[in-house]
């Protein structure tokens, strides 16, 4: 008979938060399937576990699937598993899942730890209904594009962010989101463990002072009733700052002097207000 693939959540930090059944898979399989063997081996070591690894990534994930679906087919067990958290979630393994689903062989879940559902329970924002959206992207154009698709959104966001690109993220958020709530995270169930609740600005002046070290999940509070993303009063904005552009010559430093003069808004609410609008990146 064929063997199964278990789909294992490992801790995200705290090395004591396998559970017990993952404990004892983690023991039984003929193969575990990581992300970074040197990550896992530390893991392994604390549960005292010899199983044999093979390295499982998003630069070899395609490469390694014949392998390990050979292995399967001939009757072994696989456990697939990430860094910490749940394989799979903005982590390497689902093409394995599913050409292990393709070619008919078991898949089981063995849950566990998770980013999102460890800072959603800690927030305080709702999250009866909320919004997982991944990294944001790399490209600082990008980014703002995505932030103001997400402006809109009624539910509560989760993102991930990276070390280096944490202060890129905040500063589009502030100007992109401006007043609204954010909770971050940063080393989540480590030794480090920071919770920050408070708006774009407020983190990264935070984060200035101490640490930007370790992975960073951010829950963003979901837009109002009264802060619905771009509205009408942003419509007229817009045009007022394109008939500013082509009288003076696409200047944009003196369109927007000539703004905050003819409206009465401060440079950093009309510049947010026009980023948000996507008029500026």
């Amino acid at each position: 008979m064929a063997g199964t693939l278990y789909v294992i959540a490992t801790p995200l930090g705290n090395l004591d938060d396998l559970s017990p059944r993952a404990t004892e898979l983690l023991e039984q399989v003929d193969r575990i399937a990581c992300e970074d063997t040197r990550r896992t081996a530390r893991l392994l070591a604390r549960h005292q576990i010899s199983t044999p690894m093979s390295s499982c990534h998003k630069h070899n994930e395609q490469a390694r699937i014949p392998e390990l679906l050979g292995l399967i087919a001939g009757g072994g067990d696989i456990a697939l598993v990430s860094d910490g958290g749940t394989p799979a979630v903005s982590d390497p393994g689902s093409l394995l899942v599913d050409q292990v689903h393709a070619h008919g062989f078991q898949v089981v879940p063995v849950p566990g730890p998770s980013a999102v559902t460890t800072l959603l329970s800690a927030s305080g924002l709702p999250a009866d209904r909320y919004v997982f959206d991944g990294f944001l992207p790399h490209r600082g154009g990008e980014r703002r594009r995505r932030l103001r698709e997400l402006a809109s959104e009624q539910r509560t966001v989760v993102l991930f962010e990276t070390p280096h690109r944490i202060q890129e993220a905040l500063t589009d958020m502030d100007a992109i989101l401006g007043e609204r709530l954010i909770v971050l995270g940063r080393e989540l169930t480590k030794v480090h463990e920071q919770i920050l609740r408070g708006t774009a600005a407020a983190l990264g002046e935070a984060l200035i002072a101490g640490s930007v070290k370790g992975e960073f999940c951010l829950a963003i509070a979901g837009a109002g009733k009264d802060d619905p993303g771009r509205t009408a009063d942003q419509d007229e904005l817009v045009a007022s700052f394109r008939n500013a552009m082509a009288e003076h010559g696409n200047d944009r430093r003196a369109a927007l002097r000539s703004l905050t003069r003819s409206t009465g808004l401060k440079k950093a609410a009309l510049y947010r207000s026009l980023v948000e609008a996507g008029e500026l990146d």
